[in-house]
Parts: C-alpha cells; structure tokens; sequence
C-alpha cells in the first residue's frame, strides 16, 4: 500500500468514526416500549473495529513518514515545515488585511488611518512563502504517492 493510500484510509476512517459515533448518540436511548433504529452493540462493535483499523494506519503512516528520506530530510520534517509556512502564510495575511484597511468610518466622519507596516514588502513575503509552499506540498505529495507503507 502506499502513503497515499494510508493517508486517504486514515480519512475515511476519522469520518466513519465520526459518523459512528453520531449513531450511536441518536441510538443511546428510546422511549419505553420502542427499540432504537440501530443496534448500539453492533455500532459499538463497528467503532471498535474502525479505532483499531485507524490506530494501525496511524502508525504505519508515523512510521513511514519518519524513514523516508527526500533531499536529506525526512518526510516528518518536511511535514512540519508545511504546517509551519502555512501558519506563517496565515498570519502574515491577516495582517495585511488589517493593514490595508485605511480608512474608516465613525459618526458620519472619517478618519485617516495609516498602515503601520509595508503592505507591498509583505504581499511579497507572502507571495514568495506561498511559492515555497506549492513547491514543497508538490514535494510531499509526490513522495506519498511513491512511498510504500
């Protein structure tokens, strides 16, 4: 199987799980004299397979993540240097969103407001990590898609 195929499998079974689990709430209790519409035990029984279904998948995809190597990196540290740009990308676009409002309105007035930081600087910060981004998340995609659990 390869890393791609793990990494889908672990999907769907988080919303299979989520799915199971919203049953089981809807079938937890019935009014006296009724049954519910699915048996809680089998649904139990359904989860139950699917955690220890997800929890071999999780560890296979660790493990696999932690010996592929791609440009002297593991996969794992590729991985997190994805999530670390993406979070930087996502705070340095809320800032310049807040920083190219100049303007407001209060009280039928208005009232000059200048940006505190260099919006075109940063929009090209941005676009610069974003490229990195695309490129690396290509990188990982690719080695998933290659990689054997």
């Amino acid at each position: 199987m390869k890393l791609a195929e793990a990494l889908q499998e672990r999907a769907d079974l988080n919303r299979r799980i989520a799915d199971l689990r919203s049953r089981l709430s809807a079938n937890a209790t019935v009014q006296e004299g009724e049954r519910p519409a699915e048996d809680p035990a089998q649904l139990l029984a359904e989860l139950d397979r699917c955690v220890n279904t997800l929890e071999e998948r999780i560890a296979g995809i660790n493990l696999a993540n932690c010996r592929t190597m791609v440009e002297g990196k593991t996969l794992t540290e590729l991985l997190a240097r994805r999530d670390c740009l993406t979070a930087r990308i996502g705070a340095y676009r809320e800032l310049l969103g807040n920083a190219s409002q100049t303007a407001y309105r209060a009280r039928g007035t208005e009232i000059k407001v200048y940006s505190a930081v260099d919006v075109p600087a940063l929009q090209k910060q941005v676009d610069a990590m974003s490229h990195q981004l695309r490129l690396l998340d290509n990188t990982i995609q690719q080695t998933n898609w290659t990689t054997e659990l």
